[in-house]
């Protein structure tokens, strides 16, 4: 079992949803991001999602995009992110990290796929999602990154009909992130009555469970959304307040409302 595995076994156990937060690694500086990324499991997060700096991060709104731009302009990469992984994983061998981003920096990265997925191993990754790979290039890393002992985590969204489906939950592991919107993250706000078919739909094709993200902002969102999936995912919501400049503490106690809002559901 992956660390994701133990964490949802964990979390069934407990009778209780899983709250993942998104970071963009990097933004604004190195030292930031660490220090936040080292203090979310204190503030109740079971899974952290960290994101990779990419020039053209194409499902993202803006604030997503910026941040992207300050943690380029601050000397982020796929090696800083990796190391930002391993300084983490130095002091907590207990919490997932999902590397979530685009595959050209994995491409372009030296040594291709196979030095990556070493990499990421050794600096302590559980999971990828790679947003612009879809299933018909599973050889390309999903299946290597499988074989590697990562689990390889697909997006199904609104569009995703029974036809389409089966494909995309074949080789997925871990978990399904689920979109609850169409369009790109920091858009509309969830609907947990829409959303609800469609998680009941995507858990019985996929066998896993299925986290929602896109449109929560808020710990009542949260709540909601969590109440009728297997957990819920905030990213942009959090870095915007990273974006404004918000102190690390500050950051994480906005966080914690969120986490609580999760595991009330």
């Amino acid at each position: 079992m992956t660390r994701i595995d133990r964490t949802f076994a964990a979390l069934v156990q407990a009778d209780r949803k899983a709250f993942v937060a998104y970071i963009m690694a990097h933004d604004p500086d190195r030292d930031t991001s660490l220090a936040i990324m080292k203090g979310l499991p204190g503030a109740g997060v079971d899974i952290i999602e960290l994101g990779m700096p990419f020039t053209d991060p194409m499902a993202d709104g803006p604030t997503i995009q910026a941040a992207g731009v300050r943690a380029l302009a601050a000397g982020g990469s796929l090696a800083g992110t990796l190391d930002l992984a391993a300084a983490f994983r130095r002091e907590d061998d207990t919490t997932p990290i999902v590397l979530m981003g685009y595959y050209n920096p994995i491409y372009a990265h030296p040594g291709g796929v196979p030095a990556f997925l070493d990499e990421a191993v050794a600096a302590g990754i559980d999971g990828l999602i790679v947003v612009d790979l879809p299933p018909e290039e599973d050889a390309e890393l999903c299946l290597p990154a499988r074989a590697a002992g990562l689990n390889f985590i697909r997006l199904a969204t609104p569009t995703t009909d029974d036809r389409r489906l089966p494909a995309v939950v074949a080789n997925t592991s871990g978990f399904v992130y689920y979109v609850s919107v169409t369009g790109i993250t920091g858009g509309q706000a969830a609907d947990p009555a829409a959303v609800a078919p469609e998680v009941a739909r995507v858990r019985a094709a996929a066998g896993l469970p299925v986290v929602v993200g896109f449109g929560i902002s808020t710990p009542e969102a949260a709540e909601a959304v969590a109440a009728v999936a297997d957990g819920a995912v905030v990213g942009s919501a959090i870095v915007k307040r990273i974006g404004e400049g918000q102190q690390v503490g500050e950051v994480l106690e906005f966080v914690r409302t969120l986490t609580e809002g999760a595991h009330r559901a």
